[in-house]
C-alpha cells in the first residue's frame, strides 16, 4: 500500500476513534443529550472496520496508528477545542509519525 494511502487510512481510522470518544465525553461531561451516543457507537463501529482494511497484521496496524492518532488528536485539539498547539506538539507528531512510517512501511519478510 502506497505511503498516501496508508496515510490515508490512518487518519480516517484516527478521526473515526476520536469522534467515537468525543460524542460521550459531550454527553458525560457536558450534559448533552444521550442520543449523541447513538453516532458515537456508529463512529466506533466504523473505527473498528477500518482497522480491518490495513494489510499489516493487526499488532503491527496498532501499534503504526498511534503514530497518526497523535497527530489528528492534536489536530482536533487545535481545531474542536481551539487549544493553540506548541512547537513541542508540533515535535512530537512528527516524531510519532516518523515512527508510524518506520512500522508501517518496512520491507516484506522473505
Amino acid at each position: 500500500m502506497a505511503l498516501l494511502q496508508v496515510g490515508v487510512l490512518f487518519a480516517l481510522t484516527a478521526r473515526a476513534e476520536i469522534v467515537g470518544c468525543y460524542l460521550p465525553w459531550l454527553v458525560l461531561r457536558q450534559g448533552r443529550s444521550a442520543l449523541w451516543l447513538l453516532p458515537a457507537a456508529a463512529s466506533l463501529a466504523l473505527f473498528a472496520w477500518l482497522l480491518t482494511l490495513h494489510p499489516a497484521a493487526a499488532g503491527r496496524t496498532y501499534a503504526a496508528y498511534g503514530g497518526m492518532y497523535i497527530t489528528i488528536a492534536l489536530i482536533w485539539l487545535r481545531v474542536v477545542d481551539g487549544v493553540v498547539l506548541t512547537r513541542w506538539d508540533g515535535l512530537g507528531a512528527a516524531l510519532a509519525l516518523a515512527g508510524m512510517a518506520v512500522i508501517a512501511l518496512q520491507p516484506a519478510a522473505r
